[in-house]
Order: C-alpha cells, then sequence, then structure tokens
C-alpha cells in the first residue's frame, strides 16, 4: 500500500507518539526497523502517519523502547485499529477541507474538552442558523453546497453531547462573543437562549468573561484542549481564520492548561454566567 498523501491529525499523532518513544529510549530509525524486519524509509512513514502499523510492531517496538506504560499502548493500539469510513465525519472526505475532519475526530475522541472563545462561540454549542450566517459570510463566497455541508458537519458535531458517556466539557467565552449579531437579531436571541438551555446540561460548565473583567486580557487566540485517554495523548488545538495547528510538546501543553486555568479564574461562575447571557439576550 502506497504512503498516505494526507495523513488525519490523529494518524499523524500516533506516528509522533511512536517517534517520541524511540527518541526517548536513545534508540535510531535503523534499529527499529532491523526489529521488526523493515527498513528505515518504512519506520520514518510509520512516524509520519503516512503508514499504518499493526498492533504487533507497536507492542514489540514498545518493549524495545523500554516503555512500560500500559494505557498508552493500549491507547496507541486502539488508535492503530482505527480506519477510514468508521465515523460520520468520514462521509465528508472530498467534501469538506481535512481540517474540519480532524476536528470532530479530536472532539471524538477526547474524554474532555476545554475551549476558550474571545470572539466565537464553540461549534458545538452553535445554532444551525448561527452557523450558517458565520459561514455565509466567507470570502469569498462559498458554493451553495458547500456552504450546506459545512452548516451539516458542524450540527453533527453536536453528537458528542448526546453520548450515554459524553466528554466533561468546559467552555469560556468573552462577552465580545456574546454581542456579535451574527445573522442578526433574532439569530443572535436564538443562539443565546440556546446557550441558556445548553448550559444547563449535566457534565456541561459555561462560563463568561466581561468587558469589565480586569484579569484575563489575552483574547487573541481560539483553543481548544482536548484531553486524551491517557495524558500523554492530551492535545491542544488553536484555531486561526485561515488554518488549525495542532500542538501536543509537553511545554504546551503545560502554557494552554496554564492559559485556561487564569481564564477561568477570572470568568464568572456558571450561575453568574447563566444570568449575564440571559441580560444580554433581554437587551437585543
Amino acid at each position: 500500500m502506497p504512503p498516505r498523501d494526507n495523513p488525519t491529525a490523529r494518524q499523524a499523532r500516533l506516528g509522533v507518539e511512536l517517534r517520541k518513544l524511540r527518541e526517548r529510549a536513545g534508540k535510531t530509525a535503523r534499529e527499529a526497523a532491523a526489529l521488526v524486519s523493515t527498513d528505515q524509509a518504512k519506520i520514518s512513514h510509520i512516524e509520519a502517519g503516512r503508514v499504518g502499523v499493526s498492533e504487533d510492531r507497536i507492542r514489540r517496538l514498545a518493549v524495545f523502547y523500554a516503555c512500560d506504560n500500559e494505557a498508552l499502548v493500549e491507547a496507541l493500539c486502539a488508535m492503530a485499529r482505527e480506519h477510514r469510513g468508521q465515523h460520520w465525519w468520514d462521509d465528508y472526505r472530498g467534501i469538506l477541507a481535512p481540517g474540519f475532519l480532524d476536528i470532530a475526530e479530536l472532539e471524538h475522541h477526547a474524554t474532555r474538552l476545554r475551549y476558550l472563545q474571545p470572539v466565537t462561540l464553540p461549534g458545538v454549542l452553535q445554532t444551525e442558523e448561527h452557523a450558517h450566517a458565520l459561514f455565509a459570510s466567507t470570502i469569498p463566497r462559498l458554493p451553495d453546497d458547500e456552504l450546506q455541508a459545512r452548516v451539516e458537519h458542524r450540527m453533527k458535531r453536536r453528537a458528542i453531547l448526546e453520548r450515554d458517556e459524553p466528554p466533561h466539557f468546559e467552555a469560556i467565552v468573552h462577552e465580545a462573543a456574546l454581542r456579535m449579531r451574527v445573522g442578526g437579531r433574532k439569530v443572535t436571541r436564538g443562539q443565546l437562549e440556546h446557550l441558556l438551555c445548553m448550559s444547563e446540561r449535566p457534565g456541561l460548565i459555561l462560563r463568561v468573561i466581561p468587558f469589565a473583567s480586569e484579569d484575563f486580557i489575552d483574547v487573541t487566540q481560539t483553543v481548544l484542549y482536548a484531553s486524551g485517554i491517557v495524558r500523554q495523548l492530551d492535545t491542544v488545538h488553536i484555531d486561526t481564520p485561515f488554518s488549525g495547528r495542532y500542538l501536543d510538546a509537553a511545554a504546551d501543553l503545560d502554557r494552554y492548561r496554564a492559559l485556561l486555568d487564569l481564564a477561568e479564574q477570572a470568568a464568572l461562575t456558571p450561575e453568574q454566567s447563566r444570568s449575564f447571557i440571559h441580560h444580554v439576550a433581554k437587551e437585543l
């Protein structure tokens, strides 16, 4: 099977974690290749996410790398068993850009999701009308079929909240995001009412940072911190108007955990946040 030209973010992450284990053990790609009876180029492709790897090889490499973290090894093997076509977002492959699929996949596999939204709302909490207005404002204008596909995909991301055991969900939004009249007054009011409804769900925490806050000034980044089934698989996603970046280095994870903790301390309590959102909606 030829190497993948465009591995998913999760496929690439599996390779990254195998490379981290190898480098931590002080082993070369050539040594790893000899162990599993392949060549150095194949190991490089595996570590780049461009070639799949069997569970057997993962376990053999883990022993060779002196990795005694059984939970991590099992998590990596579970990643290796995944295949295209088994999840709903695969239906959008070739229709939407890969980034849309990657974010849905990240949210699906997370055990805890922490969002920091300065001027937008988490996609999972958006109404259909709000999402449609956002995508309709894209420059250049999207073709109608892609516009509809983006909105449909965003609505399907809500599935993570409908599971029997949904991930723990925390969102910190700035007052600016609440006051943006995306789609006009009626759509905005409906969006705020939806936020109030969602904030009552068990396991979902919504906090607001008001303009009056003097304790949190960094409102330049949209951040998602997704906790993996093991801590080593935690991931940070930084969203920008042009692309998204995935971070997994320990220093980056520490930095964004600290940023989210700081934002949480500066935000209103969940009860105060609900009252605040209700007040903003009433002003419309």
